[in-house]
C-alpha cells in the first residue's frame, strides 16, 4: 500500500487549512497558500485529460500521490535554467508532490511555481520561454524522494515538462519530472537497443507533459471551486 504524508508536514508560511466559502476568480491568486494541502495536491489524478469526468476518480487514476514536500523554497524545488528564470521573475515558492503510476513503474514529482501576479505575457511566459530554450539541458523539477514509499530512491529524471497556467489571477507555472521507480536511465539500453536519437527521453517527457496537463486542469477546477 502506498504511503501518504499528511498536510501537517508542510511549512506554515506556505500552506494553511483556511478555505474559501464563495469561489471566485480572484481566489486563484491566493489558493496556493489558502487551499487545504490535500485538496491542492489530490490523492489521485486521472481521466481523459481531466475534462470528461474522472479527474479524481481512483478507478481512473493515472497517478497516485505518495508524498508532499515540506520544502517550499524556490532553490529546493527547481534546477538550473528553470530555477534562474523563476528567480529572475520573482519566484515566491515552489510547491511539490510526488506521484507513482498504478503499475508502480513510473515516479514523478509535480511542482507548482508561484510567481508574481501579472498578465499571461509576464512572468509565466518568461519562465516558459526559458524552459523551451533548454528542453533537454535541464531537469526542471528537483525530485522529491519520499521515505518509506516506492519513491524512496527517486533520483534520475528521464523526462520533464513545464507549462504556464492560463487565465487571469493564476500566477503559476506547473512543471513535472518523471523517472523510473527501478532507477532506469532513459537511453541506457544495451547494444542494438540503445537510443541515440532522444526517442526514449521524448517518450518520458510525454508522460511528464500528460501529468502537467492533468494538474493544470485540476488548478482550473480549484479556482472555480469545482473539485468534487
Amino acid at each position: 500500500m502506498l504511503g501518504m504524508l499528511g498536510g501537517g508536514a508542510l511549512a506554515a508560511h506556505a500552506y494553511s487549512n483556511a478555505g474559501q466559502e464563495t469561489p471566485n476568480d480572484e481566489y486563484g491568486n491566493v489558493m496556493w497558500r489558502d487551499e487545504p494541502v490535500d485538496d491542492f495536491f489530490p490523492i489521485t489524478l486521472g481521466g481523459r485529460g481531466g475534462y470528461n469526468g474522472g479527474l479524481y476518480d481512483p478507478k481512473r487514476a493515472i497517478w497516485n500521490r505518495v508524498g508532499i514536500s515540506p520544502e517550499t523554497d524556490c532553490d529546493k524545488g527547481l534546477t538550473r535554467y528553470t530555477l534562474k528564470a523563476a528567480k529572475d521573475n520573482g519566484c515566491k515558492a515552489v510547491l511539490r508532490a510526488t506521484y507513482v503510476d498504478p503499475t508502480a513503474n513510473m515516479v514523478a514529482t509535480v511542482a507548482v511555481v508561484v510567481l508574481p501576479e501579472g498578465p499571461e505575457s509576464g512572468p509565466r511566459e518568461k519562465v516558459y520561454a526559458a524552459y523551451q530554450d533548454h528542453l533537454y539541458d535541464d531537469g526542471v523539477v528537483t525530485p522529491y524522494a519520499v521515505p518509506g514509499t516506492l519513491a524512496a530512491k527517486w533520483k534520475y529524471r528521464n523526462g520533464s515538462a513545464l507549462s504556464p497556467v492560463g487565465g487571469e489571477n493564476m500566477p503559476y507555472v506547473v512543471a513535472a519530472s518523471v523517472g523510473s521507480v527501478d532507477g532506469y536511465i532513459a537511453g541506457d539500453l544495451p547494444g542494438e537497443w540503445s537510443d541515440d536519437s532522444d526517442t526514449d527521453r521524448e517518450s518520458w517527457s510525454a508522460n511528464a507533459d500528460d501529468l502537467v496537463t492533468l494538474f493544470r486542469a485540476h488548478m482550473d477546477r480549484l479556482q472555480r471551486g469545482d473539485t468534487q
